[in-house]
């Protein structure tokens, strides 16, 4: 081990004997108390020494052996140590991609912080390289999502959607004006490919890599251009991503009203079904309102403003990476919504109907939290 502290976590002394680790709330880690000569020897917690000779250069400072042991292992448990070389062999060949791993530095940065073990935020991004997830929709929405997705280290991104791109389909990291004109899913793919950090992944089936090659589908974000169709999913398109075991997570603008969510669990949470289900029994009319808005063939173009629909795809996106690196994120059987010109973004529980023929209403959250862990380990092994 070559124990180094965590850079991301900014360090400042509180008082003359207590050091605090990080500056929010949310990951901030005081320790204490501390002398001097422990604060002098932090500074050579930087990677570049194993524990011999970090035991003897402690010794110049007056401090011993023992003493070195106990802080490192305090640190560990603090999650405030990593080590350059842990995180098992695929962070090791991720290691060997210098170019790759440069641009991911500041995601392998964050993720550190997330994850304490050392080594840990590594082997998460590398893991990342061996998923596959679906955007459903290449509008402003679903085409950001899947930039960020293949940005961020997802090996394997596809985009499915009709038609050809239009000029209201481009977007400041999204389609590109070049892409107007061009089929939207053709588009969609080669924005994949420029936004790789590890050069053009597998896109299913695509670039003459048979689909039979690419590992199951991890997620499927739906991200229509109809904002209706994830304000109200169809439970029958939903309905073999159910019966498959598959999580998916809603994401759109409707309107001037910004949805992330939820992200479904089949079996273990509420699903498009339970939500058609709950919204019927609060209002009888909706069913008759929503057959409505459905029916005929809208041709103007839908209500989609450039920062919500950005900021909806961000926290997207940010809610799927955090389900494939092995969290539930807020998103989890809830909807997250911000309407402009607030932008004061709420979130709903949306509970599991005992009627829907998902079966999640038999489910505990302690019985969604132990799936969904093995579903993670599944998907990293």
């Amino acid at each position: 081990m070559h124990p180094m502290l965590k850079p991301a976590l900014r360090r400042a002394w509180r008082g003359r004997n207590t050091v605090q680790f990080g500056v929010t709330p949310a990951h901030a880690v005081t320790l204490g108390p501390m002398d001097i000569a422990t604060g002098s020897f932090l500074e050579l917690l930087d990677g570049t020494r194993g524990l011999p000779l970090l035991r003897e250069e402690a010794r110049a400072l007056d401090l011993s052996d023992r003493h070195v042991d106990i802080l490192v292992s305090r640190l560990t448990q603090a999650g405030l140590l990593d080590d350059p070389d842990a995180g098992g062999p695929e962070a090791d060949a991720l290691r060997r991609r210098a170019e790759t791993l440069e641009r991911q530095r500041p995601d392998a940065a964050a993720l550190s912080v997330v994850h304490p073990a050392p080594g840990g935020g590594l082997r998460r991004l590398a893991a990342r390289r061996a998923m596959r997830v679906q955007v459903r929709g290449a509008g402003r929405v679903g085409a950001a999502i899947a930039a960020v997705l293949s940005g961020s280290g997802v090996g394997h991104v596809e985009v499915l959607d009709g038609g050809r791109t239009e000029p209201w389909d481009v977007a400041p990291g999204g389609l590109p004006a070049s892409s107007v004109g061009e089929r939207r899913d053709t588009a969609a793919r080669q924005l994949v490919r420029r936004s790789s950090a590890g050069g053009p992944p597998r896109t299913g089936g695509t670039g003459g890599v048979p689909p039979s090659t690419d590992p199951a589908l991890s997620l499927i974000v739906v991200a229509p251009r109809d904002g209706l169709s994830v304000y109200a999913p169809d439970p029958d398109d939903a309905a073999p991503w159910i019966a498959s075991g598959t999580p998916h997570l809603y994401a759109g603008v409707i309107e001037a009203t910004g949805v992330v969510g939820p992200l479904v669990l089949p079996g273990g949470t509420g699903c498009a079904g339970c939500l058609a289900l709950h919204r019927a029994e609060a209002d009888p009319q909706w069913p008759r309102m929503l057959a409505q808005w459905r029916s005929g063939r809208r041709t103007c173009v839908q209500a989609c403003d450039l920062g919500l629909a950005t900021a909806v795809a961000g926290l997207a996106a940010s809610h799927a990476l955090s389900f494939l690196d092995g969290e539930l994120p807020a998103c989890t059987g809830a909807r997250w919504e911000a309407a402009m010109p607030l932008l004061d973004w709420r979130s709903e529980r949306l509970g599991p109907h005992p009627d829907c023929a998902c079966g999640a209403a038999g489910h505990t959250e302690v019985e969604l939290t132990s799936a969904a862990g093995a579903a993670q380990d599944t998907m990293a092994g």
